[in-house]
């Protein structure tokens, strides 16, 4: 089976490349650094040729709310296009929980229109709503920092281990389209702030956290639910205080 993963060469779609390879899939990295363009249109035609199924967790290069649209509406139509030319039988996007709650932010705008593209498709699709990665929660904290001072929502959140969003991605992928959208989440919630401080306290960083009800997130105030998800996600196994130990000593590794 012919797999083609848009963004094939980031952080999540490398992982799942790699896992999609050990089932003997023939899978394709598409991105501009493979010559693969889905702004553009350069080498999407020939990518898709033959493909079954597309996985789409490619992202905006910019997080402001005018670049954020354009890319992903002009991405989005390039690319079920082209799959619509070539017979692809299932689109699979990546998106974020609480994309439908937050249409104040540019960027979380930009990413349900990027849905919307999807479910007006005539294609079988499903669309895998994850909540942050743990290797983001860095520079989601950072955001609004100010010298010694950052100020965080204490808003909750139950972010995930990059792997385990690829093995949803997995799973899905190699499962039938669902033609709606289900979410995976990490075991455990927190609220930002308490994760900021325990960030800072891992990394030995005196800096002070003030748990800031009216703090940004993505330009928008959160609620206490904004980021939680629904009823029935799926749950995924790495707890944030496991993966953390092990980023703490893979920095403290020496390469030899």
């Amino acid at each position: 089976m012919k797999i083609v993963v848009i963004g094939g060469t980031g952080l999540i779609g490398a992982k799942v490349v790699t896992l999609l390879r050990l089932g003997n899939h023939e899978v394709i990295s598409a991105s501009p650094s493979t010559g693969v363009s889905t702004i553009t249109g350069e080498g999407l035609a020939e990518a898709l040729s033959g493909a079954e199924i597309v996985v789409d967790v490619s992202n905006s290069p910019s997080l402001k709310k005018n670049a954020a649209l354009a890319f992903f509406e002009i991405s989005g139509r390039n690319l079920l296009a082209a799959e619509a030319a070539a017979g692809v039988r299932h689109h699979v996007t990546l998106s974020v929980v609480g994309t439908n709650r937050l249409p104040e932010s540019g960027y979380f705008r930009a990413k349900m229109a990027q849905e919307n593209l999807v479910r007006a498709s005539n294609a079988p699709f499903t669309i895998l709503r994850s909540s942050p990665f743990f290797e983001y929660i860095n520079g989601i904290v950072e955001a609004d920092a100010e010298g010694d001072t950052l100020r965080v929502s204490p808003a909750y959140v139950q972010p995930i281990a990059a792997d385990d969003v690829a093995l949803a991605l997995r799973d899905v992928v190699l499962g039938r389209a669902q033609n709606e959208e289900i979410e995976v989440v990490g075991p455990d919630s927190f609220r930002l702030s308490d994760l900021a401080r325990t960030i800072l306290a891992a990394n030995e960083d005196p800096r002070f956290v003030i748990a800031d009800p009216e703090a940004l997130y993505f330009g928008v105030v959160l609620r206490d639910d904004t980021l939680m998800p629904g009823d029935h996600p799926r749950f995924a196994p790495t707890r944030f205080e496991d993966w953390l130990r092990r980023a703490i000593a893979e920095t403290l590794t020496p390469a030899f």
